[in-house]
């Protein structure tokens, strides 16, 4: 579907993002029924198949599920992607809601990279230094999707290194959400400078390597300020090619 800049989004996706406006719109919660696959299709001025490939994508991201023989229901988080539960209160492409995300991000992975720097074991600081290099391979191999794998994995082990469990959930759930942005918010499929979050991880290794809680922070601080600064560029053009200006969905 282009939009009014020129450019190019399916219409799934944006049918996917206007039926969580929807559901914000309506005060849904978790178990709540939601129209029919062609009454959406009429709300949205698109057709059934548009809106059955965009309730498979928010069934997959844990938005929606499709209950056989009883309609569509707004899901209590649990994604067949991730098995996790996911705030069903969250727009991935509101800004307001994004910049809470990014806010809560630097909370848990500032102080997970701190802690990682006094508690990693060998084992967890190969495992940083694998993820770290194999999204240097993902971005030399243009393969974008295998860089937010390997992206996700690094932060993960990075939370893992803090060896506190509710931390290292914590840090899982924010990046699944902040997956959702990527996935529906943004032009692209994953948001960032690719070569500038290598350089970043890094930074964010060699401090945790040295031991170095003062620098692990600043490196760590330095990386979400730059990843949420590139989202809400990503998304301030997606608003503006889309003719809303600055105003954020919903």
């Amino acid at each position: 579907m282009p939009t009014d800049g020129g450019a190019y989004r399916p219409g799934y996706e944006v049918a996917a993002e206007r039926i969580l406006e929807l559901i914000d719109g309506l005060s849904l919660r978790a178990g709540d029924r939601l129209p029919t696959e062609i009454d959406l299709a009429q709300q949205l001025d698109t057709s059934r198949s548009v809106v059955r490939e965009a309730i498979k994508v928010l069934s997959a991201l844990g938005r929606v599920t499709a209950q056989k023989g009883r309609g569509l229901y707004v899901a209590d988080g649990t994604s067949m992607l991730g098995g996790a539960r996911q705030p069903t209160f969250f727009l991935p492409t509101k800004l307001e809601h994004v910049d809470r995300l990014f806010e809560f991000r630097k909370l848990i992975d500032v102080e997970a990279s701190r802690l990682a720097a006094t508690r990693a074991t060998p084992l967890q600081l190969n495992d940083m230094r694998e993820a770290a290099a194999d999204c240097i391979s993902a971005f030399e191999a243009g393969d974008f999707e295998a860089f937010g794998r390997a992206d996700d994995r690094f932060h993960e082990s990075v939370a893992a290194a803090a060896q506190n469990p509710f931390l290292s959930e914590a840090v899982i759930q924010c990046r699944r959400a902040q997956r959702q942005t990527a996935r529906l918010g943004l032009p692209t499929y994953f948001a960032g400078n690719y070569s500038l979050a290598n350089q970043e991880h890094t930074a964010i290794l060699a401090a945790i390597q040295a031991g170095d809680v003062d620098r692990a922070d600043q490196a760590a601080r330095n990386h979400i300020d730059r990843t949420e600064a590139d989202y809400r560029q990503d998304i301030m053009a997606r608003l503006s090619q889309s003719g809303q200006g600055t105003r954020t969905p919903g």
